[in-house]
């Protein structure tokens, strides 16, 4: 640890990982650790074993220290300093991540939400503008032998992948951002096979299950579409209490069915998310007594002149308001140039300006953000153990531990201090990730798209995935904000 470098402009967590020295991150895990209110049954649903010489809540804490003690994996605990605390060997953690007992679910949520509450009672905390966000990344995995392993599409790489999809849910308040839930996906395929040989599928590890064991739920989502998860995990989250305004997602995700069960909840909240816009676009939009595809749309609106400049972003855009799924929705096309391809907002929130529209849908960057550190300073998707178990736990304590740091992240360096971290120095305010990616757009975006005619989205992608390369720009503009 850390696994790759990350940069540290559009970061959340970096400045607790310097030059390979994780004690800050050590201090903050450890002081949250000593406040949060955890049993052995309220995160387990059981107890230690009379005869364990290590209790279950011991070495479940010792996990969540693994980052901070530079601990890849239980097989180098041994040799770290960790171990003089807990002197065991590897196998006590690779038993305790492999019971499929454990509902980790549960207990991420159980702690989770003690995290958020601390968030909520602050005054810089508003509801109106709370954000769920949802997206999937790849776990790409090398050995062939993994429980369910299979070959899945990236849209990161534009080929077929050996490893798991992870569809994960976010919440942000538009300073802070924490992992609520998330699952492990495979691809059948056109054949059924997952993309692999008959020899493959037969070498793969293989472990009787019990139905009763709460890994079997993570075993049932491994098959299930995005969809049914997406809206299984945003009812799991409104059923532990969390109030949210906006659903945000990319255009994979903006179907019938997201937009139909949003506007059924009986909390007040609305869908925001791109949609698919080309040529070939089938997705059609009731608009004055007729059916559009996006494309036709577009053609209609532009002979109608209906196309507006909006200064403050320097782009062209087109508003209308179109039924689609039975449900009255807003949609917006926008690009950059005259001669640039037309990209689109669909929001079910139809009081929505274009500009702040466009300002709420690019918080959904913060979980692109929380991708690139997680796996590179924490190790998410990194786990190399065959059992099924063994990789949701991994993601789950990885999940954990990001939403503990983004917490003190958010009390050292974006809010005046409170009791809770009197302890850390109070240095001057910083821009929260939210803020920093809004300001990547008025001038850096802005400026890439004009010049290359590339829409946002790509931009993005580029900026944060690929964050190395843009280095010596995102200088200039960090020397501009000291300024």
């Amino acid at each position: 640890m850390p696994v790759h470098k990350v940069t540290d402009f559009l970061s959340e967590i970096s400045a607790f990982f310097k030059k390979d020295d994780a004690h800050n991150a050590m201090y903050s895990i450890m002081d949250v650790i000593k406040w949060l209110k955890m049993t052995e049954s309220s995160l387990f649903g059981m107890k230690s074993k009379c005869n364990n010489i290590y209790s279950l809540l011991q070495v479940f804490q010792a996990l969540l220290l693994y980052p901070c003690f530079m601990i890849r994996n239980p097989y180098h605990f041994h040799d770290s300093s960790l171990s003089g605390l807990l002197n065991c060997k590897k196998d006590v953690f690779y038993r305790f991540m492999s019971n499929p007992k454990i509902d980790w679910r549960k207990l991420v949520y159980h702690l989770n939400m003690q995290l958020w509450s601390k968030i909520k009672v602050r005054s810089e905390h508003k509801e109106n503008t709370t954000c769920l966000i949802v997206d999937d990344t790849d776990y790409p995995k090398t050995g062939r032998r993994f429980e369910y392993i299979g070959r899945v599409h990236s849209h990161v790489q534009h080929r077929s992948i050996l490893g798991f999809k992870a569809l994960f849910l976010v919440i942000t308040d538009g300073t802070s951002q924490m992992i609520l839930d998330f699952a492990l996906l495979g691809e059948k395929g056109r054949k059924g096979n997952f993309g692999m040989s008959a020899k493959e599928l037969k070498d793969r590890f293989t472990k009787p299950r019990d139905e009763q064991d709460a890994l079997q739920e993570r075993i049932n989502e491994y098959t299930a579409s995005k969809i049914s998860l997406m809206i299984d995990m945003i009812k799991r989250a409104i059923g532990k209490g969390v109030k949210f305004r906006y659903v945000l997602a990319d255009s994979w995700f903006a179907c019938k069915d997201i937009i139909r069960f949003v506007r059924s909840r009986h909390m007040k909240c609305d869908y925001l998310g791109m949609i698919k816009i080309g040529e070939s676009g089938r997705t059609k939009y009731h608009f004055e007594r007729k059916d559009f595809t996006a494309p036709a749309l577009i053609k209609l609106l532009s002979k109608r002149k209906r196309r507006k400049y909006n200064r403050k972003l320097r782009c062209y855009y087109m508003v209308a308001d179109v039924v689609f799924a039975d449900t009255k929705v807003r949609l917006f096309f926008v690009k950059r140039s005259k001669n640039a391809a037309w990209n689109g907002l669909i929001t079910t929130d139809t009081t929505l300006d274009f500009l702040c529209a466009y300002k709420i849908y690019a918080q959904r960057w913060a979980l692109e953000v929380i991708f690139k550190e997680a796996k590179g300073l924490l190790g998410l998707g990194k786990c190399q153990a065959n059992n099924f178990a063994s990789q949701i736990a991994a993601t789950s304590l990885t999940a954990l531990q990001y939403n503990i740091l983004s917490l003190v992240k958010r009390f050292a360096a974006y809010e005046t201090m409170g009791k809770l971290f009197e302890k850390v120095s109070k240095d001057s305010l910083e821009l929260s990730i939210i803020e920093r990616i809004w300001g990547t757009l008025q001038e850096l975006i802005i400026a890439i798209a004009n010049l290359f005619g590339l829409a946002d989205e790509d931009i993005y992608d580029v900026m944060i995935n690929r964050s190395e390369e843009m280095n010596h720009i995102c200088d200039i503009y960090k020397l501009k904000l000291a300024s």
